[in-house]
């Protein structure tokens, strides 16, 4: 049975389920969900990420990683962790910057990888045995050691579940996922409300039909990271795609072969995520005591170099290579391609001021 045909069937027994189920029953089911079972990353993936564009994209990473250590003191022993780290390429363009950068850095780092799914944890050792580093897995954020924390994150939040509300008969109400009299998925009103001090402005003249995503899920991990932050010193560093303002809208979207396919049609066979919400983060991280600046991934990683970076890895090499680096520069920052669309949040605690955020 597939897992289509095991949703529809769980729906006939027990009723609709919300846009936040059915998201995570698509990627996290243990026999058929799309991360347990899937290799979704790279050109023989669904998707690219932007790690896997360049090797410039972790290297910047990595040496805003180095300013952030230095920027906290430079403590003796901290924690280098990244969550979600897809098959590891990021890290391991971080750690072969930094070890060039600042050995002492990479002598302080206990590196920590956060990964749920044993097989892409697997793909993440073999990318990084090369290192010669001892590095260490865990399940969760809140396994992690105490102390000072540098941490990064590309492309998690836009997995988390999200909540969808839809207006119908001048209220928001849930948005579920219900079988149709043809036994089909579709999506439906259904009769759970929300608290309108969580709408955004203008919640009351917008037309039946508007969409409102709220992701509770996203906020409370947010908030255990800047908790951590705050208590223990540290900064973060969390690139992913959205807006910088919360609005209307429908984002949630399936994405199978580098192509957008249906959302309701594979489950468990398609990448689904919807759009993250930069200003909730903030406020979440705020909320716990930490400062929290986003940008657009373009702005950023040009203000970390990327032009002065792609010139040494291009001098004196044939021109098929150069025109390859001016192609991936623009794949990363051009603002028609994922300089826009990707956002970049930084948290950090109070005491602890990183450029390019410290002027925000």
């Amino acid at each position: 049975m597939t897992l289509k045909q095991r949703i529809i069937r769980q729906i006939g027994l027990t009723g609709p389920v919300s846009v936040a189920d059915y998201m995570a029953m698509c990627l996290f089911d243990p026999e058929a969900g799309y991360y347990t079972t899937r290799e979704p990353f790279g050109r023989e993936g669904d998707f690219i990420t932007a790690p896997e564009v360049s090797q410039m994209f972790g290297e910047l990473a990595g040496v805003w990683c180095v300013n952030a250590w230095q920027a906290m003191g430079s403590p003796a022993a901290f924690i280098l962790c990244e969550m979600g780290p897809g098959r590891g390429t990021l890290m391991q363009d971080v750690l072969r910057t930094a070890s060039k950068l600042a050995p002492d850095f990479i002598a302080a780092a206990q590196i920590r990888m956060i990964e749920i799914s044993l097989r892409l944890a697997q793909i993440q050792k073999e990318t990084l045995a090369a290192s010669g580093l001892d590095i260490q897995w865990h399940a969760q954020f809140g396994d992690l050691p105490s102390g000072p924390l540098v941490l990064l994150a590309n492309e998690l939040f836009d997995a988390i579940p999200v909540r969808q509300y839809v207006k119908s008969g001048g209220r928001f109400v849930d948005r579920i996922v219900t079988v149709d009299d043809g036994g089909n998925l579709a999506f439906a009103a259904g009769s759970g409300s929300i608290d309108t001090a969580l709408l955004p402005a203008g919640h009351s003249t917008a037309p039946d039909g508007s969409i409102v995503e709220i992701a509770p899920a996203r906020s409370a991990l947010m908030q255990d990271i800047a908790e951590r932050l705050h208590r223990e010193r540290g900064a973060a560093l969390l690139f992913d795609y959205g807006h910088l303002h919360q609005g209307f809208g429908d984002t949630l979207q399936a994405l199978r072969s580098h192509k957008p396919v249906d959302v309701l049609d594979t489950p468990g066979e398609a990448d689904l995520t919807s759009h993250v919400d930069f200003a909730m983060l903030a406020r979440a991280a705020r909320s716990e005591g930490c400062t929290a600046n986003a940008m657009t991934q373009g702005d950023f990683l040009i203000a970390m170099g990327l032009l002065d970076r792609a010139g040494a890895l291009g001098s004196g090499k044939p021109a098929a290579f150069q025109e390859q680096i001016r192609a991936d520069v623009e794949r990363l920052a051009g603002p028609d391609q994922m300089g826009t669309l990707f956002k970049v949040l930084c948290v950090a605690d109070s005491a602890t001021h990183l450029f390019p955020f410290e002027s925000i």
